[in-house]
């Protein structure tokens, strides 16, 4: 779990994001407080969605402590400032995105954006590292073949 600040009509957000051991995205949550109330409420949609976790790694925010502690008593928490380097690499398409774009209009646009964005991210850029170039470009295929079927569902 980690969380970015984004300005949304010249005020900060927050953008709470959770992935999984993999780099997968799992949830976001764009909220105007950074505190544990916040914490609480975006763990728990997760806890909820993909049930009690084995290890959770966040940055050393304060906040992420208590809700940690009462909403995932078993699993291992693990606060350190290297730790968390793969959920800070996710939030780079969405600096790319407001760098390009320019910023976000309001809340709900931002998080319908970030909700959509990490899905299709997922699907057509595989991990690029853990693959070789036969099996990059049948992923590629395979992700471009989903998508026709997709948009051909929503027309008709």
């Amino acid at each position: 779990m980690d969380e970015v600040v984004i300005t949304i009509r010249g005020k900060k957000h927050w953008l709470w994001r959770a992935i999984d051991a993999d780099g997968d995205v799992l949830d976001i949550l764009v909220q105007t407080r950074r505190n544990a109330k916040s914490a609480k409420r975006f763990l728990q949609r997760l806890v909820s969605q993909f049930g009690e976790p084995r290890v959770v790694i966040t940055d050393k925010l304060r906040s992420y402590l208590k809700p940690v502690k009462t909403l995932t008593p078993n699993a291992d928490h693990r606060a350190h400032k290297g730790l968390n380097n793969a959920i800070e690499v996710s939030h780079r398409p969405t600096r790319k995105r407001e760098k390009i774009f320019g910023k976000f209009k309001s809340h709900r646009q931002a998080h319908r954006f970030l909700a959509a964005h990490d899905q299709i991210n997922l699907l057509f850029r595989p991990r690029r590292y853990q693959l070789n170039a036969t099996s990059y470009r049948h992923a590629r295929s395979d992700a471009f073949s989903l998508w026709a079927d997709y948009t051909a569902e929503m027309v008709a």
